[in-house]
């Protein structure tokens, strides 16, 4: 049985940085893809990075390009996500994904939550003065 353990949400201020963390228990070899959603209240959960663990091939929504870096240390069955230039509307509950080795590349590339089998119980991030 998997389960994913988020950690490193908190408050901070607009342009300060954060780094988030999963950790990840049970059998993770059949991970196809791993990433981060976020959701805000009120509104649909949305995609904010993934990566592709068959061709190591990376994705973030537009909005945190250049400022999110998604990445992985496979000896600590652990992934993070280093946010810099943090925005108010970054504020969200922030999420730790899976897909299994069976999800189609693109399904991972476009960050099709249906695709996504295990879930952790999210961390919040509040960006605020």
């Amino acid at each position: 049985q998997v389960q994913l353990v988020e950690s490193g949400g908190g408050l901070v201020q607009p342009g300060g940085s954060l780094r988030l963390s999963c950790a990840a228990s049970g059998f993770t070899s059949h991970f196809g893809g791993i990433g981060w959603f976020r959701q805000a209240p009120g509104k649909e959960r949305e995609g904010v990075s993934s990566m592709d663990l068959r061709d190591g091939k990376i994705y973030y929504v537009d909005s945190v390009k250049g400022r999110f870096t998604i990445s992985r240390d496979n000896a600590k069955n652990t992934v993070y996500l280093k946010m810099n230039s943090l925005k108010p509307e970054d504020t969200a509950v922030n999420y730790c994904t899976a897909a299994t080795d069976t999800s189609p590349r693109l399904y991972i590339a476009n960050m099709r939550i249906r695709s996504y089998n295990y879930w952790g119980q999210g961390t919040q991030v509040t960006v605020s003065s």
